[in-house]
């Protein structure tokens, strides 16, 4: 291969695989090393560079030097192969750092195919997983259909590197909020905590560092805007926006809304809140099928517990009984009014039914 073909053969591929120059030279070295060995019989000490700025190729043999042509065509086959494989593997690691440095960011993929339950996203440069465990349980997609999910995790599998996407992750969320809130993605608003069931319902707790930003009207956005927009792509995935306080009984409370309390008592060695509410506001302080109030437990890390004022007073202890068997002192017993003996002084009662004779 001439010099000038070379270099274009080593930019093409830097260019259109995004792999590290260096990487290139290295990987055509080792080929052109690999069957200088097999084909030449040369030695340990045979030593193949390439000139990254003119592409001439060097062969020496301890001091012999050797003419890369000599290499023949076998040789110059094999060591297409091992070029081949080695930039096989730069591309590999250049797809594995570069989707490393995103775990945890959203990316845009489109619907490749199906493979089971699961779903391949085309990534560009490689693919991209979509485990049904990672999947929102009401979404349905089809193939072409942009998608948008966040970064699991990179792994290997065998020789090929696997990117898992996620949808139900509840970072997921969160994510959503960097890109949608500009408050957020700056930094004047802070999300505290995150609880999430897929496809139901997310409560996020916000608050803000510049006390001039309301966090929950920025995150709302004006009538609804920003939070439509997140709202929308998770497909009517119901999101809280609460706002966080240090103290936990005011957390508690705004975790629970739109649900009214009555009162708080708190166990901190245990995290065990008992909540009181009205009667009318019980089914809304814990929710359709207990989201609400579980999510709040995962949102505060204590253990919720809620109750009507009525059942409360049901479940208190009984007031002591007032009447005893014991007379007070200083009052006369009673008498028994059913006695067979008379009161003292009365005359004995005469049988009103007269003798017969």
């Amino acid at each position: 291969m001439e010099p000038k073909e070379l270099l274009r053969l080593v930019d093409t591929l830097h260019r259109e695989r995004d792999i590290d120059v260096e990487m290139v030279f290295q990987g055509i070295e080792a080929a052109l090393l690999s069957a200088a060995r097999k084909h030449l019989g040369a030695s340990d000490a045979l030593v193949v560079t390439i000139d990254r700025e003119t592409g001439e190729v060097q062969a020496r043999d301890g001091d012999h030097y050797i003419d890369p042509s000599e290499l023949g065509r076998i040789a110059a086959q094999a060591a297409k192969q091992v070029m081949i494989q080695k930039i096989r593997e730069a591309e590999r690691e250049s797809i594995s750092q570069e989707f490393t440095e995103r775990v945890g960011s959203i990316i845009t993929g489109t619907v490749q195919r199906f493979e089971g339950p699961n779903i391949i996203v085309s990534l560009h440069r490689t693919e991209g997983l979509l485990p049904r465990s990672e999947q929102i349980f009401n979404e349905n997609y089809h193939v072409g259909e942009r998608i948008r999910a966040m970064v699991l995790e990179v792994r290997y599998v065998g020789t090929r590197v696997r990117i898992v996407l996620t949808r139900s992750h509840p970072d997921f969320v969160k994510e959503l909020f960097f890109l949608e809130v500009p408050e957020v993605g700056e930094g004047m608003v802070e999300i505290a905590a995150i609880a999430r069931e897929p496809g139901y319902r997310t409560k996020i707790a916000v608050h803000s560092v510049d006390p001039r930003v309301d966090c929950v009207g920025a995150c709302v956005g004006v009538q609804g805007s920003r939070i439509k927009g997140i709202v929308d792509e998770l497909n009517g995935e119901k999101i809280d926006i609460v706002r966080w306080s240090d103290e936990m009984d005011t957390l508690i409370a705004n975790t629970l809304r739109p649900a009214l309390i009555d009162s708080i008592d708190l166990d901190e060695a245990t995290k065990h809140a008992i909540i009181t509410v009205p009667e009318d506001q019980l089914s809304l302080a814990i929710g359709k099928r207990g989201q609400n109030v579980r999510l709040a437990g995962k949102l505060t890390g204590w253990n919720i517990d809620i109750q009507t004022a009525e059942a409360l007073e049901a479940d208190a202890p009984a007031p002591s009984d007032e009447t005893s068997d014991k007379p007070p002192e200083g009052d006369a017993p009673l008498q028994d009014e059913t006695s067979d003996k008379p009161p003292e002084g009365d005359a004995p009662l005469q049988d009103e039914t007269p003798e017969q004779s």
